[in-house]
C-alpha cells in the first residue's frame, strides 16, 4: 500500500502499535499518497467544532489541494502520521519545518509547526498524547529540536496535550491565539509523564481482559466435552457476573442455548457489546474469528489454540499475522497457546481458563508463561484443598502461553496499583524486554513483593525484540538489584510467596528458634546459617511441651528485641499432655495475635494435621487489612497484610506437569486470618525450605530500606566529558566499531581520571632492558599474547625483577616456555604496590542496557563466576555494595589478619567507569584487568576499550508495543 515519498523512502520503522488510555490499541504510521480516500472519510466524521479548532475558521470539507498537501510528504521537512483502528484514520498529526521567519524551510532549520486533528468519537482516549510522542521522536530523528503550535484559547483539550507532556516550553498570547513553543529533548519530567501514561494504559488494557462485562466463547461444541465446552462450563460454574455467550458457526439455526447460555453462530449475531472473546477454535480458523470479533468491537481475546510460534517458522508467521490482525482492530491478546485467565473478585468471578474449578478468592497474583506449569500449579494447589489457590487464595491468574501480545510486563503494570493483589508470583520462561522489565520490577517491588522463577531464555518466539547477550547469572543479579525476589524453582516460588503474603517483613537477619525437638532446632539453626541469617541458639521445650508452653515461649520470643523473626519447630509429641495439632495451632496463632509485627514461621515434621490446623478458618474471603505497628526508624515498612499461601510442592520445570502428586509428601502451608483475628502462620515441612524463604524475605526487606535512599551519582571535577566525546567521535569516524589501541585506551580513560600504568613492548631482551632502565627497577615482565594474557598460572608473568640479569633470565625463560617474542608479545611494566588483584568490566547489552561488573581476578571470577553486577549509572551506595557482594569480598577487608585494602579508591574507580559508559553510549565495552588494590590506592595494570555505534534506546523513545 505504501509508496515512496518525494525525497525519501517510506520510513517503515516509524510504524508502531500503541496502547491508548482506555486500554485499546491503535496503529501509528506515516501518511502516504495512497491515503487520500481515508483522509477524506476521516475528515467527514470530524465535528464542525473540531474542524474550527484545527483551521481557526469554518472548514466543512477538504479541497483537492488540501488532500494533496496532507498526503504528500517528503518525510524530512513535511511529515504526517495517522493513528488507525481497523485500517481507518482516527487521528492525524503533522509537522512542517519552518525557518526563523516562520516560513517553510529545510535543514539546518530546527523548528517545526505541529498540528493535530482527532476524530470526536476517539477524543479522550489519549490518542493525541501518543501521537505527540511519536511525531516528536520523528522530528528529533530529522534534526528538529523545537515544536511550535498555535491553538485557539477555547481548545482546552489540545492546550492540555501540550502542557501536560512535560517538555520545556514557552507560552504566549497574540492576535487571539495561544502560541506554544517547546523543546523536544526528553526531560526527566517528560519521561516521567510518558511512563505514568504507559502504566495507566497498559494496566487498563489488562484490566479489560480480567474484568470483562461480557464474554463470548467461540468454538463451543454441541456435545459435552471439548475445549470450548469446558471453558464455557468453567465460566458458568464460577458464577461469572456478566453476560455469557456460546458461539459456533456449526450451531443449527434453531438452537437457542447451550446449558442455558445463549447460542449464536457468529460473534456478529450477538446483540450487545462483547468485552472478551475466548477463542477455542483450531489455529486455521482463528483469523476469520478475529476479524468477526474486531468488526463487532470486541476489546480483547484469549486464544487457546496451539500451532503458532512454538511449532516452527510457519507457526511464527501465523502468530505475527494473528497479532497484526488483532491490533488492527484495537484488541489485545492473551496467548496463543494460552491456558486462560482467572479473576476471583466477587464482582467478576471470571474463570476463562481450562482450570476445572474456580480458585478461592485471595490476594496473590499468579503469572505463568507455560500452560503446563499453570495447569500443574493450579491443579496441585487445588487438590491440596488449600495453599495459594485454596485457603490463602488468588486475586488473578494469567497463563499467557506464547505471550504474543500481553506479556509479564503488562501484568506487572496491572498489579502495581491493583488493590486486590498484595504479592505477585511469576514463572517466566524468558524475559523479552529486559530493560523495561527491570524498570517496572523496581517500581513494583517498592510497593509489593515480586517473586520470580526465571528460565534461561531471553526472548519469546516470534517477537522482534532485542535479545540480551548477558549470561543467565548476570540477568538474575540485575533482577535482584531491581528488587525482584529471584528463586530457582516453583516450590521456592510458593515458599517465598506464602511467607510474604501474610507476614510482615523481617527487620533484620536475627532468628529466634524454639520447639519441642532439639535435633530439629539444630537443623533449623544450621539451615539459617547456610542462608546467611543470624540464628540465636535454639530453645528446646522438650517433647513434653504443652500447647501452653509453646504459647508462652513464642510470646517471650516475640517480645524479645534481640530477634527479628521467630521459627517454631514441632514434631509429634508423646504423652497425655501432648497438644493436638489444633490446640498447638491455636496456641501459636493467639501468641502471634498479641504481637503481629514480627514474622513467625513453623517447621513441622510428620504433623500434617498441624499444617491443616494452621490453615483452618471459617471463611476464605479476603478480610479487611489492618495496619501493623509502625517500624522502627530506618527499617522497611511492613507490607500491608495479605493472605498467606501453602506450597503444594508444585513441580519444577523439569517435572512432567501431569505427574501424580505423592500423597505422603508433607506440604508447606499457611493460614488465613482466623475468626478470632489471629494472623496466618506459614508452615514448612523442611527447615531448609523455611530458611531459604526467610532469607529471601530478609533480603527483600533490606532492599526496601536501601531503595528508600539509593545514593547519588557523584560529580567529578576532573572529568573531561567533551574531550572524551571528541576523541570517541574521531575514532569512530574511522569505522563502525573498533577495539582501541594502547595509547587511545589510556587517553580515553585518562579523560575520566583513570590512569593505566604504562607497559613498554619488549620485542628483544635489549628492548626489555632499556625499558626497565627507563621505568626503574623492580619491574614485571608479562606475556600479552591473547592466549597468555591474565594467565599467571601458566607462568607468563615474572614479578619483582630487581636488576637486568634477572630480567634477561626471565625473558629467556618465557621464550623457552612459549616461543618467540612474536608469539609471546612481552612487555615490561613498573611494579605496582602489592595488593588484591581485581577486575572491573562494563558492557552495553542491547536489551538490558549498560552493566558494570566487579570481581576478584583469576579463578574466583573466571572459574567460579564470582562477579557482582549493577546497571549503569551506578550510585555511590551501589558502588559500595557491589564490591561487598562477591563471595570473595573478605579478601578486600582483612581476611585472616591480612591488611585491608583501599576500598574507597576502588569504589571511586567503579563510579568513574560507570560515568564513562553512561556519558558515552558509544563505549560498548571496558575491561580493566588486573586492578591491584593496595592498602593505599590502586593501580590499573591492563585495560581495553571497544567502541561501536550506540544501540537504539527503546526506553527513551515513544510508547510502543513489541513489533512483529
Amino acid at each position: 500500500m505504501q509508496s515512496a515519498s518525494d525525497r525519501h523512502e517510506y520510513p517503515a520503522h516509524w510504524e508502531a502499535d500503541v496502547v491508548l488510555r482506555d486500554g485499546g490499541t491503535a496503529r501509528v504510521r506515516p501518511i502516504t499518497v495512497d491515503d487520500a480516500d481515508r483522509l477524506v472519510s476521516f475528515y467527514e466524521q470530524v465535528s464542525d467544532e473540531s474542524k474550527y479548532y484545527r483551521f481557526f475558521a469554518p472548514y466543512p470539507r477538504l479541497s483537492a489541494k488540501d488532500v494533496r498537501r496532507f498526503t504528500h510528504h517528503d518525510f524530512v521537512d513535511r511529515v504526517g502520521l495517522a493513528a488507525t483502528v481497523g485500517g481507518e484514520f482516527i487521528a492525524t498529526v503533522r509537522y512542517d519545518r519552518i525557518g526563523g521567519d516562520g516560513m517553510p524551510a529545510s535543514a539546518p532549520a530546527d523548528e517545526a509547526e505541529v498540528a493535530f486533528l482527532v476524530q470526536d468519537a476517539h477524543q479522550g482516549r489519549g490518542v493525541a498524547s501518543a501521537l505527540l510522542e511519536h511525531i516528536a521522536a520523528v522530528a528529533r530523528e530529522r534534526g528538529i529540536r523545537r515544536f511550535a503550535a498555535e491553538v485557539l484559547p477555547a481548545n482546552n483539550k489540545m492546550i492540555k496535550v501540550f502542557t501536560d507532556a512535560g517538555y520545556t516550553q514557552k507560552r504566549s498570547f497574540e492576535d487571539g491565539v495561544v502560541r506554544l513553543e517547546f523543546d523536544l529533548e526528553p526531560t526527566e519530567r517528560s519521561m516521567a509523564v510518558q511512563r505514568a501514561r504507559e502504566q495507566r494504559a497498559e494496566a487498563h488494557s489488562v484490566r479489560r481482559l480480567l474484568a470483562p462485562g461480557s464474554v463470548a466463547v467461540v468454538g463451543v461444541g454441541r456435545a459435552p466435552g471439548g475445549v470450548g465446552r469446558s471453558v464455557l462450563g468453567n465460566l458458568r460454574e464460577a458464577g461469572f457476573a456478566g453476560s455469557l455467550y456460546a458461539v459456533n458457526k456449526a450451531f443449527p439455526a434453531d438452537l437457542k442455548d447451550v446449558d442455558g447460555v445463549p447460542a449464536l453462530r457468529s460473534v456478529r449475531d450477538i446483540d450487545g457489546p462483547v468485552d472478551l472473546a475466548v477463542l477455542a477454535v483450531p489455529a486455521e480458523r482463528v483469523p476469520d474469528v478475529v476479524t468477526e470479533c474486531g468488526e463487532h468491537g470486541v476489546q480483547g481475546l484469549v486464544v487457546l489454540a496451539a500451532g503458532y510460534a512454538e511449532s516452527g517458522p510457519e507457526g511464527r508467521h501465523r502468530q505475527r499475522e494473528l497479532v497484526r490482525r488483532a491490533r488492527a482492530y484495537g484488541m489485545r491478546i492473551i496467548g496463543p497457546n494460552a491456558f486462560g485467565v482467572i479473576n476471583t473478585a466477587p464482582g467478576v468471578r471470571l474463570n476463562a481458563s481450562l482450570a476445572p474449578e474456580m480458585p478461592r478468592p485471595g490476594r496473590i497474583g499468579l503469572f505463568t508463561q507455560s500452560g503446563a506449569i499453570g495447569v500443574a500449579l493450579l491443579s496441585r494447589l487445588h487438590r491440596r484443598g488449600g495453599g495459594v489457590t485454596g485457603v490463602t487464595g488468588v486475586s488473578t491468574f494469567v497463563s499467557s502461553g506464547n505471550r504474543a501480545d500481553v506479556s509479564g510486563n503488562d501484568v506487572v503494570q496491572y498489579w502495581y496499583d491493583d488493590p486486590d493483589t498484595d504479592v505477585a508470583l511469576m514463572y517466566l520462561e524468558t524475559i523479552g524486554n529486559a530493560r523495561k522489565f527491570t524498570r517496572l520490577a523496581r517500581r513494583t517491588a517498592a510497593a509489593k513483593p515480586l517473586v520470580v522463577v526465571q528460565g534461561a531464555g531471553s526472548a519469546p518466539q516470534g517477537h522482534a525484540v532485542q535479545a540480551t547477550r548477558l549470561p543467565h547469572a548476570t540477568v538474575s543479579a540485575l533482577l535482584r538489584q531491581a528488587g525482584v525476589i529471584r528463586v530457582d524453582t516453583v516450590t521456592e516460588l510458593v515458599d517465598a510467596g506464602l511467607l510474604l503474603a501474610r507476614q510482615p517483613l523481617p527487620r533484620g537477619p536475627r532468628v529466634a528458634i524454639l520447639g519441642n525437638s532439639e535435633s530439629l532446632g539444630l537443623l533449623t539453626y544450621d539451615a539459617c546459617l547456610s542462608e546467611g541469617l543470624r540464628p540465636l541458639p535454639p530453645l528446646d521445650l522438650t517433647t513434653e511441651a504443652s500447647a501452653e508452653d509453646f504459647h508462652a515461649a513464642l510470646a517471650r520470643a516475640l517480645a524479645d528485641e534481640t530477634s527479628d523473626t521467630v521459627v517454631v519447630t514441632a514434631i509429634p509429641a508423646i504423652g497425655e499432655a501432648s497438644p493436638t495439632d489444633a490446640e498447638l495451632a491455636q496456641a501459636l496463632r493467639s501468641a502471634v495475635a498479641a504481637r503481629p509485627a514480627k514474622p513467625v514461621l513453623v517447621v513441622h515434621v510428620e504433623l500434617g494435621g498441624l499444617a491443616e490446623a494452621l490453615s483452618a478458618a471459617t471463611s476464605t474471603a479476603p478480610r479487611a487489612r489492618t495496619a501493623a505497628p509502625p517500624p522502627a526508624t530506618g527499617t522497611a515498612p511492613d507490607p500491608a497484610p495479605a493472605p498467606a499461601a501453602q506450597d503444594p510442592e508444585a513441580p519444577a520445570p523439569s517435572e512432567a506437569p501431569d505427574a501424580p502428586a505423592a500423597s505422603a509428601t508433607p506440604e508447606a502451608s499457611a493460614t488465613p486470618e482466623a475468626p478470632d483475628g489471629t494472623h496466618l502462620i506459614p508452615a514448612y515441612p523442611a527447615a531448609e525450605r523455611a530458611a531459604r524463604a526467610l532469607a529471601e524475605a530478609v533480603g527483600y526487606a533490606q532492599w526496601r530500606r536501601d531503595a528508600a535512599d539509593p545514593g547519588k551519582v557523584p560529580e567529578f571535577e576532573d572529568i573531561d566529558e567533551k574531550g572524551a566525546a571528541d576523541l570517541i567521535g574521531g575514532l569512530l569516524a574511522r569505522g563502525q566499531g573498533l577495539t582501541l589501541g594502547t595509547d587511545a585506551t589510556r587517553d580515553l580513560l585518562g579523560r575520566y581520571g583513570v590512569t593505566v600504568r604504562a607497559a613498554s613492548p619488549a620485542p628483544t631482551p635489549d628492548h626489555a632492558a632499556r625499558a626497565a632502565r627507563d621505568l626503574g627497577y623492580p619491574v614485571a615482565l608479562k606475556a600479552t599474547a591473547p592466549h597468555l594474557r591474565h594467565r599467571a598460572d601458566l607462568g607468563g608473568v615474572r614479578l619483582d625483577l630487581a636488576d637486568e640479569e634477572q630480567l634477561r633470565r626471565a625473558y629467556a625463560e618465557l621464550a623457552d616456555l612459549f616461543g618467540t617474542a612474536h608469539e609471546v608479545r612481552p612487555v615490561v611494566q613498573a611494579m605496582a604496590p602489592r595488593g588484591v588483584d581485581t577486575v572491573v568490566r562494563a558492557v552495553v547489552d542491547p536489551a538490558a542496557g549498560a552493566v558494570l561488573s566487579f570481581g576478584l581476578a583469576g579463578a574466583a571470577s573466571q572459574l567460579l563466576g564470582d562477579m557482582a553486577h549493577r546497571l549503569v549509572p551506578v550510585t555511590d551506595r551501589e558502588a559500595a555494595s557491589v564490591i561487598r557482594s562477591v563471595r570473595t569480598a573478605p579478601l578486600l577487608f582483612g581476611w585472616r589478619g591480612s591488611t585491608p585494602v583501599d576500598t574507597p579508591a576502588l569504589e571511586e574507580l567503579l563510579l568513574r567507569i560507570s560515568r564513562l559508559v553512561d556519558d558515552h553510549p558509544e563505549v560498548a565495552a571496558v575491561t580493566l584487568e588486573p586492578v591491584v588494590v593496595a592498602p593505599h590506592g590502586l593501580t590499573v595494570l591492563g585495560a581495553s576499550v571497544r567502541l561501536a555505534p550506540p544501540p537504539a534506546r527503546d526506553d527513551l523513545g515513544p510508547r510502543t508495543l513489541p513489533a512483529y
